[in-house]
């Protein structure tokens, strides 16, 4: 019997559809599901993806990359790599490890859901592979995380971060959710595949996949490049969707993108920017956070959506201001808030390291250096006592990150703007403009409750600082605190102190 060529059975197995003659076709594809909207039903038929890989060829790639993966992993364990590594470069990674793995796990749920109500055969099968790729993620982050755990139990929350009421995986659940398992498939497509596997994951993986081999940890490295080549492969559903729902349904289109991009780069500056520009030691560094942005996310991705017939989002301004001050405002208050962490953040702010700073974002000094200066002295007088939280960050009702975006008057006076909203009786607060428009335009977060809100309502108790760190599940041996005060305050020891101004804009001493 003679065998068929690949290219004249492909297409049958990957395109497989019928019109269906025992049930109407909304009971199998219900719009709710779909999200089809404006879009004709046969317009559908036009999807198509580039990669068309077979079950057979998929198998033996993912093969060769599991085998990879796990031998270097296995030749490390005999050696003491993780015992030599920075600890700021390992807080990156446990942040990494805690913010990544489940969210890979529901990604398989996303991917599932496009498997089953996508609207052609071919988009079915890709998401059917995207799905094996998710399971993989989910497995091997796990996996590998799971390893340190004897070294360092705040490496267990690679497995429990997405399971406790912690602000930082409330915020993670915030995005994700609203990405992964809420929307449609059509928007799922749009705003997971798209704009943040095409975009975001591109930050998280491959640039800290050059920190982390420049910090001298391979295994981190190799194992999320093996994972960034399967998002290369399954991101490719969403230019397909996107190109005919922009054909049918650009302003769709557009708010789909515009408001799934904000959400993405609000997490993200939370979840790498300061393991970029604070925790990877200062002579491992290779780009700033906002370089690493602006040739990656920005320029990519504003010629993506051009060629698509889009337009840059409408915040935009916002946003590039935001790669100034955004991640510089949330390391200050996760080092500040440190106690609330599974890791141990790297404060980075030693002469030399506020000098790379300052030739990065020459607006540094200005706006966080004297905020520095008072927990330094602080440190300096053995009264790390003072540089402890007392109670919670105001948190954003959209986003649910810190509002902690500053800016500075003529006067002086150092702000973090609160931008608010009364709807339904209720006030809401918001980190930025963009966060507050797109509340208001969904209104999906309207009864959702910010650690804030469960604290003020009485949910949290004892209602302090101690109640607090119950709640969010953290016990003494997991609770983050700087690696090492001295690497940052030792070049600062012996200056006059007199006239500073604290974070709150009362002179200190």
């Amino acid at each position: 019997m003679t065998l068929l060529k690949r290219e004249e059975w492909q297409q049958f197995v990957r395109d497989v559809d019928w019109a269906p003659s025992y049930v109407d076709e909304e009971a199998i594809y219900p719009e709710w599901h779909c999200g089809t909207g404006k879009v004709p039903r046969e317009a559908w038929a036009k999807w198509e993806e580039s990669y068309k890989v077979t079950y057979p060829e998929y198998v033996v790639g993912q093969r060769e990359k599991e085998a990879s993966a796990y031998a270097v992993k296995a030749a490390l364990q005999r050696s003491d790599n993780f015992d030599n590594l920075d600890e700021g470069w390992k807080s990156a990674t446990k942040m990494h490890f805690g913010g990544v793995a489940l969210v890979e796990s529901a990604a398989i749920l996303g991917e599932l859901k496009m498997a089953r109500f996508g609207l052609n055969g071919a988009w079915r099968n890709m998401a059917a592979f995207g799905a094996l790729d998710e399971l993989r993620h989910s497995q091997v982050t796990t996996f590998f995380g799971h390893e340190f755990i004897a070294k360092d139990p705040q490496y267990d929350w690679t497995q429990k971060t997405f399971h406790t009421n912690n602000w930082v995986p409330i915020a993670a659940r915030m995005l994700f959710d609203s990405i992964m398992i809420s929307p449609n498939v059509v928007d799922m497509a749009i705003e997971l595949p798209f704009t943040f596997e095409t975009g975001f994951t591109n930050l998280q993986f491959i640039a800290l996949s050059a920190d982390a081999l420049e910090s001298g940890d391979v295994n981190f490295a190799n194992m999320i490049s093996s994972i960034q080549t399967d998002e290369a492969r399954h991101s490719q559903q969403g230019g397909p969707t996107l190109e005919i729902l922009v054909e049918h349904d650009p302003v769709r289109a557009q708010w789909v993108i515009d408001k799934s991009f904000w959400g993405s780069a609000r997490l993200f500056s939370a979840l790498t920017g300061p393991a970029m520009d604070y925790y990877t030691p200062l002579e491992h560094r290779r780009q700033s956070y906002r370089e690493f942005m602006e040739e990656w996310i920005v320029d990519q991705f504003i010629r993506t959506i051009e060629d698509y017939g889009l337009k840059k989002p409408w915040y935009w301004d916002e946003f590039m201001n935001g790669l100034d001050t955004w991640h510089h405002g949330l390391h200050m208050g996760l080092w500040y808030w440190r106690p609330t962490l599974w890791w141990r953040p790297k404060a980075g702010v030693s002469k030399d390291e506020r000098a790379w700073l300052t030739e990065k974002y020459p607006t540094w000094e200005k706006l966080y250096g004297d905020k520095w200066d008072v927990m330094i002295d602080n440190v300096n007088a053995d009264n790390v006592e003072a540089t402890l939280p007392e109670t919670l960050p105001w948190l954003c009702s959209n986003c649910n990150l810190p509002c902690s975006i500053v800016t500075q008057s003529r006067s002086g006076i150092w702000r973090a703007r609160d931008w608010e909203l009364e709807y339904d009786g209720r006030k809401y607060h918001f980190c930025t403009n963009a966060c507050r428009q797109i509340f208001w335009k969904d209104r999906d977060t309207v009864n959702h409750e910010t650690l804030i809100d469960r604290f003020l309502a009485g949910q949290i108790q004892p209602m302090d600082v101690a109640g607090i760190l119950g709640y969010m599940g953290l016990t003494p041996e997991v609770m983050g605190d700087d690696p090492d005060y001295e690497a940052w305050t030792r070049d600062y020891v012996g200056r006059p102190v007199s006239g500073l101004v604290t974070p709150t804009g009362v002179t200190a001493r």
